[in-house]
């Protein structure tokens, strides 16, 4: 029986986007353990695998536990464990992991593979912070069996900076979209005027939804600014928490849009909310492969994003804007709303190139690249 070891900074990350791998390969039969900062908290966490393992690490990558405590708790539970596969994920993770590996002085150790959601250095990013960055990951590329990376942006340097050997690297379409829960088909009209009845919207108020954490690269400045130069019947809901989500309330009252502009926390029926839209919006300056706009597409909604890696991966040209062009983004959420039909006929290809995106066909490729390793 092979044992998989699944590692990420924190438990939110296998709880939103791993959760489909681990109950796949216990049903075929693996051992499959997960490990991250308080994951024996999570009760989806600890329910779907064999077993979880705490670590003492922050996602601050200067916080010194990093190389204090972790290396020794992750060489400890490799010691018990004697793992086939360790997958990493999340920056932190993925190099302090990486690092324990090298350093553990055992006849035999796992094979490495590291998911990179999106490199951290990236065109358009600082030139001082990208140097630091490339040469991280090129130090822990020498630590690192296969290399996946969900982008063709990422794919493209990951093979000129040989961060490590061509033949390492695997691209994936992301961590995968299940097209079946996010259909049209599986979500019910008489929710989507139900939500939109709670946010007390009649059919003469077009709703767009953004779907992002409030964290300084989502850049919600850009958007909220954007909306305030559409016409007042438009509404603007906001899914997800963060750091800056009291800064952007306040940003909305002083651009006089608050009334207009719905705040709505982390939510469990994102399907339903992208139903009730006429397109999403992500004007983000970084992403790997944003989940958001997957699930937009497949639910054949449009969606206008920022002309960056990831979202250029799984945009037409229509919708794209440069990053931090207020205008450029209002004249996209004008677009929508002028041209009803065209973007419902943009939302509905959409559906069709979300296909190679799917869930099913992103595990297979994961047995795939799990069964090379094994070998």
């Amino acid at each position: 029986m092979p044992k998989l070891l699944i590692v990420t900074t924190i438990p939110a990350t296998v709880r939103a986007f791993l959760l489909p791998y681990i109950k796949h390969f216990r049903a075929q039969g693996w051992q499959v353990d997960a490990m991250a900062q308080g994951i024996t908290d999570c009760s989806e966490c600890t329910t779907a695998c064999d077993r979880v393992w705490d670590v003492e690490w922050s996602r601050n990558p200067l916080d010194p536990r990093n190389f204090i405590a972790a290396p020794h708790q992750i060489q400890q539970v490799l010691t018990q464990q004697n793992y086939d596969l360790v997958h990493v994920h999340t920056p932190v993770a993925a190099f302090v992991t990486r690092y324990a590996i090298h350093r553990w002085q055992h006849p035999t150790k796992p094979k490495v593979i590291y998911t990179a959601h999106g490199f951290h250095f990236y065109r358009g990013g600082s030139p001082v912070k990208n140097t630091i960055f490339l040469t991280l990951e090129k130090l822990a590329g020498r630590w690192t069996d296969y290399l996946v990376v969900i982008n063709r942006e990422d794919e493209q340097a990951a093979k000129q900076q040989k961060i490590v050997p061509a033949a390492k690297i695997r691209y994936m379409p992301g961590i995968g979209v299940d097209t079946n829960y996010y259909s049209p088909q599986a979500v019910a009209q008489s929710d989507v005027m139900q939500l939109r009845q709670e946010l007390g919207l009649t059919p003469e108020h077009p709703l767009f939804l953004s779907i992002a954490e409030f964290i300084p690269r989502k850049r919600h400045r850009d958007l909220l600014q954007a909306f305030a130069l559409l016409p007042p019947h438009a509404h603007l809901a906001l899914a997800g928490t963060g750091v800056l989500q009291t800064q952007m309330q306040r940003l909305a009252d002083r651009l006089g849009i608050a009334e207009r502009v719905h705040f709505l926390g982390l939510r469990q029926d994102i399907p339903v909310l992208i139903r009730a839209s006429v397109a999403t919006v992500l004007v983000s300056a970084q992403e790997g492969l944003p989940r958001s706009v997957m699930e937009s597409l497949s639910l054949e909604v449009p969606v206008i994003g920022t002309k960056i890696r990831g979202i250029q991966d799984l945009l037409e040209a229509e919708l794209l804007v440069e990053l931090g062009d207020v205008n450029a983004i209002a004249r996209a959420m004008t677009w929508v709303l002028d041209r009803p039909q065209a973007a419902q006929t943009l939302g509905k290809r959409g559906r069709d190139r979300i296909a190679n995106y799917d869930l099913r066909q992103v595990v297979a490729m994961h047995e795939k690249l799990y069964a090379e390793a094994l070998l």
